[in-house]
């Protein structure tokens, strides 16, 4: 088994360190809040006191932070104990351009480092659920993902592309982030009628998201707005919900019916209603 670090105890850093422990690998240990890290004693996990401790003879240093500046700042601090052999393993979620700068500026330094950010919860990194993406050079890859693999449900190998596992990070969560404030708005509309929000979450379970992704969001991408459900009748829908709920406060459901608005006036409105997305796949929108 392996000798290992994980910089940063969070709820999801904490899990990984006590499924590695779990498995039979050594664990150190380092949180800025060091409660965080004696609570993981109980797995086997050392604690220690500094970053640069923490890494001293580890083959795999998992970093599991808040942001850049939190990732920037621990690795520098790690530097003084970092084996020249080690791999940094970043799951920490982060801007692309800055991951993209941080790789290239390590990899000059003689540092090996691979972006691995995860589509998962504490219960599944402790149960090897979820997925976890990893961008970075192939042999690098190569040399770890068999240490990789036990940590996750599904491994997925995105490229060479040092910012790629952080732009399709953010794709997820802004898939995430949007479905939860639409769930929200939902939840809005049964309180203003009068129907048990369980009821209406269960409503929902009829709806096939997967098949909406693979056919209008294939189509969007492909910029091919054809009328199956016309612009100007999902805003009268829009209408009819915002009416409905009145005063009470909403998640998108406003925004979504300004950025309609908008988009009629330009003549747009017999279109489908997937041409919410016509700027961002418009041509030279990728520049």
């Amino acid at each position: 088994m392996a000798t290992i670090a994980f910089l940063g105890t969070g709820l999801l850093g904490s899990a990984f360190a006590e499924a590695a422990a779990k498995r039979g690998d050594t664990v150190t240990a380092w949180n800025r809040s060091a409660d965080k890290v004696r609570q993981l004693e109980q797995f086997g996990v050392k604690a220690a006191a500094k970053p640069a401790d923490a890494v001293r003879g580890a083959s795999r240093v998992h970093l599991v932070l808040k942001d850049d500046a939190v990732v920037e700042e621990v690795i520098a601090a790690a530097g003084p104990g970092l084996a020249p052999d080690a791999v940094l393993i970043d799951h920490t979620t982060t801007l692309p351009g800055l991951t993209a700068a941080r790789a290239e500026r390590l990899k000059a330094q003689g540092i090996r480092y691979l972006h691995c950010p995860v589509f998962m919860g504490p219960p599944a990194a402790r149960n090897a659920q979820g997925s976890m993406m990893v961008a970075g050079p192939r042999a690098l890859f190569d040399s770890v993902k068999d240490a990789l693999a036990p940590m996750t449900g599904r491994l997925q190998y995105m490229g060479e592309r040092a910012d790629l596992a952080a732009v399709n990070k953010l794709f997820g969560n802004a898939m995430i982030i949007a479905m939860s404030a639409a769930m929200a708005d939902v939840l809005t509309i049964a309180q203003a009628s009068g129907v048990a929000p369980a009821d209406a979450i269960d409503l929902l379970k009829l709806l096939d998201l997967n098949a909406m992704v693979a056919g209008r969001g294939a189509n969007m991408a492909k910029g091919n707005f054809a009328a199956s459900f016309e612009l100007a009748m999902a805003r009268k829908d829009v209408r009819l919900m915002l009416e409905t709920c009145g005063a009470r406060p909403l998640a998108v459901l406003p925004a979504i019916a300004a950025r309609m608005d908008q988009l009629i006036a330009a003549g747009h409105g017999a279109k489908d209603a997937s041409v919410l997305g016509i700027d961002a796949v418009a041509p030279g929108s990728a520049a």
